[in-house]
């Protein structure tokens, strides 16, 4: 990938976070409900994505 439609990816990325999160602040929702649902999509994304593989060999 070239180096600058990588940082228009990045800055797409970013900006776009940063409009979610002054919606929601916006809208009132409280922080908490933020913290939980980036910790439950951590999750999801760590067990949804291992493909089977196993630590242990």
């Amino acid at each position: 990938m070239p180096l600058p439609h990588f940082l228009m990816l990045l800055s797409a990325v970013i900006i776009g976070a940063a409009v979610t999160l002054w919606a929601a602040f916006a809208a009132g929702v409280p922080p908490m409900a933020f913290v939980l649902i980036a910790l439950s999509a951590a999750l999801f994304a760590h067990f949804g994505l291992r493909n089977n593989h196993d630590p242990k060999g």
